[in-house]
């Protein structure tokens, strides 16, 4: 592991550790909002940290982006897509209780997805399918914007709603308009036991992380045919 990835292992422990102290609620909230850079493009947040994801594309073209290794399960553009899908979610709907990126300007017709979900229990044909037709540069426009209103909504929490669990309302909401199918609902359970300091470590920046990783290796192998 290079020493930017062990470095931001150790501030997500730093970090988790924060998070659960009212008393450092403001070095919490500073802590995310430089993890969550880093796992996004450099123009999202403008702050000068290293970005995993400016890093992914350097010399990576949309075709590649698009492909499935062989023997491989995802795509890089699938990957990118489903990581934006569950912050979209997450964030917006779970913690701040606010329409989804994706309900404004547009995203679907843009992004050229037929699907709200996240995917989690795509087939292989489906994923492959969503590989081809998914429109790239609509997509990195997606996940600024994404990442953007995650920042907004993290800078204002409260230390008293970082320790709310997600309300049971919310939860259905995602299952009823579609972002997750009954097949993952899963993801719900799993999310319906995490407070709001929870959710900030997973989705909007390990969630992130892990999938950059993946997607890094996917690089590797497509580049070499």
């Amino acid at each position: 592991m290079d020493q930017r990835r062990k470095l931001w292992n150790q501030q997500q422990q730093t970090l988790r550790s924060a998070l659960s102290s009212s008393a450092e609620h403001a070095k919490a909230i500073e802590l995310f909002l430089g993890q969550h850079a880093m796992v996004h493009a450099s123009a999202m947040s403008q702050s000068g940290l290293y970005s995993f994801d400016d890093e992914l594309w350097d010399g990576l073209d949309d075709d590649a982006a698009r492909r499935i290794p062989l023997k491989g399960e995802h795509s890089i553009a699938w990957m990118l897509w489903h990581t934006a899908r569950i912050e979209d979610m997450a964030l917006n709907v779970l913690v701040a209780g606010s329409r989804q990126v994706f309900d404004d300007s547009g995203w679907g017709k843009r992004l050229n997805v037929p699907v709200r979900n996240t995917g989690n229990d795509m087939d292989a044909e489906a994923i492959a399918r969503l590989s081809a037709e998914i429109d790239v540069e609509a997509l990195k426009a997606y996940r600024l914007a994404v990442g953007r209103r995650t920042r907004e909504i993290v800078s204002q929490l409260t230390p008293e709603e970082t320790r709310q669990k997600v309300e049971a309302y919310r939860l259905q909401q995602l299952k009823e308009d579609g972002s997750v199918l009954e097949s993952a609902a899963w993801l719900l359970d799993y999310w319906g036991g995490l407070t709001k300091a929870g959710l900030l470590l997973m989705p909007p920046t390990r969630h992130n992380f892990v999938h950059l990783n993946e997607a890094q290796k996917v690089k590797h192998k497509v580049s070499k045919g």
